[in-house]
C-alpha cells in the first residue's frame, strides 16, 4: 500500500510541471514542402553561345522549411515569443541551392527568420535573424506563398547589376508596432560591425523602415540603408526605396503595382559596368495580377527594369550603364487542392539588355553557379506541388 502511494506521488510530482507549462505556453511545429519539376535555360549571351546555359530538367525545391514558434503569457498583457525557422532542401538533403552552391537560407538551424522577443499593447520587440526590405506582404505573394518563383526584381533585392540594400539579415533588432485601423509599421536595425578586427572602424550598419496598410487597398512602403564601414578608398552605401499598392477587388483576386529604386554609392567597380566612386541608380516596376476562378487561381506578372544611370565607364554594349535594362514576364495557374495543399504550373522569362544579368537568384533558384553572362535571357517552365503544415 505504501509503495502504491509512493508511486502515485512520484508520478504526480513529475507530471505537475508539464501541466502548468501546457496552460501557460503555446508551441507550434509548422513548415512547407514546395517541390516539382522544371526546365531552366539562360541563352542569348552578348558574348556568344559558348557562355549560354543550355536547357536542363531539374527536380527543384524552392523555399521549403520547418519551424518552431511559440508564445508564453507573462501576465498584464505581456507575452514572450520565439521563432526558429530553418530552410530545408528536400530534393537533395544538403544546404545548396539549385545551382549547387551554398544557400544561406538553408542547411543550418535558424537559417530563415528566427528570433526571440516580447509583445504587449505597445507592440513587439524581437532580436535575431530577420528580413529587411525583402517581402511585399499582402501586395504580392506570388513567390512567397503561391508558386516557385517570380520576376526577379519584384521583392526589390535582385536587380542584376545593381545591389539591393538587404534581405534576410543576421543580428537584427526590430520593433513592430500594433495594428491600428489596418495600419502598422516595423523599424529594423543591424549593427553590421560585430566581426570587426582590432583597430578597425565599427560604424557599419543596416537599418530599415516598413509601413503597411490593409483595407480597401493593400499598401506597403519599404526604405532601407546599408552603410559599410568607413576607411580605405571608399565607404559603400546602398539605399533602397520600394512602394507597392494593390487593389484586392474580390476574394483571392488583386491587381497591384510595385516600384523600386536602388542606389549604389561608392560600390567597388564591376568589370564592364561601373567604376569605383560611381553613384548608380536604377528603377524597377512590376505589375501583378491574381484572380480565383473556382478552385483555380490565375497568376500573371509583367515587369520592367529600367537602364541604370550614373556610370562613368565607357558606354557601349558591354560597358557602362547602357544595355542594363530588362523585361520580365510570369504566367501561372494554381489549383487549390485544400486549405494547405496546391498544385501549380508557371512560365517565367527575363529578357536582359546587352549588359544586364538579371536572373532567378533568390534562394539559389538559378542553375548558373556564377552570374550569368551579360545579355543572357533566363527562362523557367515549372510544375510543382506545395503543402503547408
Amino acid at each position: 500500500m505504501q509503495k502504491k502511494h509512493l508511486t502515485l506521488a512520484i508520478v504526480a510530482a513529475l507530471t505537475a510541471p508539464a501541466a502548468v507549462y501546457a496552460q501557460t505556453s503555446d508551441v507550434q511545429i509548422y513548415g512547407r514542402a514546395n517541390l516539382g519539376l522544371d526546365n531552366y535555360s539562360a541563352t542569348g549571351s552578348t558574348a556568344g553561345a559558348q557562355f549560354d546555359y543550355k536547357a536542363r530538367n531539374r527536380v527543384f525545391d524552392t523555399a521549403s522549411r520547418i519551424g518552431f514558434r511559440g508564445t508564453e503569457d507573462l501576465g498584464n498583457g505581456l507575452k514572450a515569443l520565439f521563432q526558429i525557422e530553418t530552410g530545408v532542401n528536400m530534393d537533395s538533403g544538403n544546404g545548396n541551392g539549385q545551382n549547387g552552391l551554398a544557400n544561406g537560407s538553408t542547411g543550418s538551424l535558424a537559417s530563415r527568420d528566427s528570433f526571440v522577443g516580447l509583445q504587449g499593447g505597445m507592440g513587439r520587440v524581437t532580436f535575431g535573424r530577420q528580413s529587411i526590405f525583402y517581402s511585399n506582404g499582402a501586395v504580392a505573394q506570388t513567390s512567397s506563398n503561391y508558386v516557385n518563383t517570380e520576376i526577379p526584381w519584384t521583392k526589390g533585392n535582385v536587380f542584376g547589376r545593381v545591389a539591393g540594400p538587404a534581405g534576410r539579415t543576421s543580428n537584427v533588432i526590430a520593433y513592430n508596432s500594433p495594428t491600428v485601423n489596418g495600419l502598422n509599421g516595423t523599424l529594423s536595425y543591424a549593427p553590421n560591425s560585430e566581426a570587426a578586427v582590432a583597430n578597425a572602424n565599427t560604424n557599419a550598419n543596416i537599418w530599415g523602415v516598413t509601413v503597411r496598410y490593409s483595407g480597401l487597398v493593400n499598401l506597403q512602403w519599404d526604405y532601407a540603408v546599408n552603410q559599410a564601414v568607413s576607411g580605405g578608398v571608399n565607404q559603400q552605401k546602398i539605399t533602397g526605396n520600394k512602394l507597392g499598392l494593390g487593389w484586392p477587388y474580390a476574394k483571392g483576386a488583386q491587381i497591384s503595382l510595385i516600384w523600386t529604386n536602388n542606389k549604389n554609392d561608392d560600390v567597388a567597380g564591376t568589370a564592364g559596368f561601373s567604376a569605383l566612386h560611381d553613384k548608380i541608380s536604377q528603377n524597377a516596376w512590376t505589375l501583378n495580377w491574381e484572380h480565383m476562378f473556382g478552385d483555380i487561381q490565375a497568376l500573371a506578372m509583367v515587369g520592367k527594369l529600367n537602364a541604370a544611370s550614373g556610370c562613368t565607364a565607357m558606354n557601349g554594349s558591354a560597358n557602362g550603364c547602357a544595355g542594363t535594362d530588362a523585361t520580365g514576364y510570369m504566367l501561372g495557374a494554381r489549383y487549390v487542392l485544400s486549405k494547405r495543399s496546391s498544385a501549380y504550373l508557371t512560365y517565367n522569362k527575363v529578357t536582359n539588355g546587352a549588359n544586364q544579368v538579371a536572373d532567378y537568384t533568390n534562394d539559389g533558384y538559378t542553375a548558373a553557379p556564377t552570374t550569368i553572362a551579360a545579355g543572357s535571357d533566363p527562362r523557367v517552365i515549372a510544375v510543382g506541388l506545395m503543402h503547408n503544415f
